[in-house]
């Protein structure tokens, strides 16, 4: 597979990247030696595929996500992947905390989930740091403060955010000194405002979600952007009964694709995203080996332009401006 270099570092990274969020299940029971199993034939899949990224969160099954994902280190050398993980995120039900779900990007609250995702992980240190979802309550510098400690104690080599805007971007860049090199964010043919916004300029009637200008951003700023949820949850493969038009017509056209190009209707939707000069690295959560094994081909996928704007005007419902 095809890679990217992280922006403003060395970090050598797949074309697609595998999320491990369902890895583990969403209960407050201890990780199962099934989970674990599970979790390494999942994993060992995407790897000897050629994805080298694995994207993780403090709160995925409630840090159960990252214990099973450890179980891979039988199998698979720390130094040849890049591990990601996320904070910030507190959730209501929780066992771990008190107090209604919120974001917490104090200098506390981030050393201390470093601390235990490295546990989890079983990990001297993360590869990618992200902040998860934007708190109002940030104080810039006590982001600094953390980023700067767990730096220099070689506990995470770079940092970035998810589902920030480009002004908040510029906020925190404006203080901490590392560069934000990641910004993940939901992005889908489906689910596609980060591209859409960029031909609605002055269009009465424009898209509902304005990003103003955040994927201009990060492209002229050195920010990888991440797309999570690539393939919409599944239904632009399995649309369900009650879909809107747009949607089933989307999946129609990927199946007709994938027929012809020989390949899966998630890999023609991933090679979608591929396709943009932004460089989006998609991040795909399936926990099927069968189904990874199915889309990670993308990266050899070759969408004509015409082919594109095909897929996007079926997904926005309806011809561009």
């Amino acid at each position: 597979m095809k890679r990217y270099t992280v922006p403003h570092t060395d970090l050598e990274v797949s074309r697609i990247a595998y999320g491990c969020m369902h890895l583990g299940r969403w209960n407050q029971e201890p990780v199962t030696e099934e989970e674990r199993r599970a979790a390494v034939e999942v994993v060992c899949t995407a790897y000897d595929a050629g994805v080298n990224l694995f994207d993780h969160a403090d709160i995925y099954a409630y840090g159960k996500s990252e214990e099973a994902f450890a179980a891979v280190w039988s199998e698979i050398p720390r130094e040849s992947v890049v591990l990601q993980s996320k904070c910030g995120i507190i959730l209501a039900d929780d066992p771990r905390f008190e107090g209604p779900g919120r974001y917490d990007f104090s200098y506390q609250h981030i050393v201390k989930s470093v601390d235990g995702i490295l546990r989890r992980l079983q990990t001297d240190y993360l590869d990618v740091l992200l902040l998860h979802r934007p708190d109002p309550l940030m104080e810039p510098e006590e982001v600094a403060r953390a980023f700067d400690e767990l730096q220099r104690a070689g506990r995470v080599r770079a940092f970035g955010v998810s589902n920030h805007s480009a002004a908040q971007i510029e906020l925190l860049q404006a203080v901490v000194d590392q560069p934000l090199v990641i910004n993940q964010l939901e992005l889908s043919l489906l689910h596609n405002h980060l591209i859409d916004d960029g031909v609605m300029v002055n269009v009465t009637g424009g898209p509902v979600a304005r990003t103003d200008g955040l994927l201009e951003y990060c492209r002229r700023n050195g920010v990888l952007l991440q797309a999570w949820s690539p393939v919409a949850g599944g239904r632009l493969f399995n649309p369900p009964d009650d879909a809107e038009p747009r949607c089933k017509a989307t999946a129609e056209l990927l199946a007709q694709m994938a027929a012809e190009k020989n390949a899966s209707a998630g890999a023609i939707a991933l090679a979608w995203l591929l396709r943009h000069p932004a460089g989006i690295q998609p991040i795909i959560g399936t926990t099927r080996p069968a189904r990874v094994r199915a889309a990670v081909p993308a990266d050899d996928v070759h969408l004509s332009r015409a082919e594109w704007y095909d897929l996007f005007t079926a997904a926005r419902g309806g011809p561009v401006p």
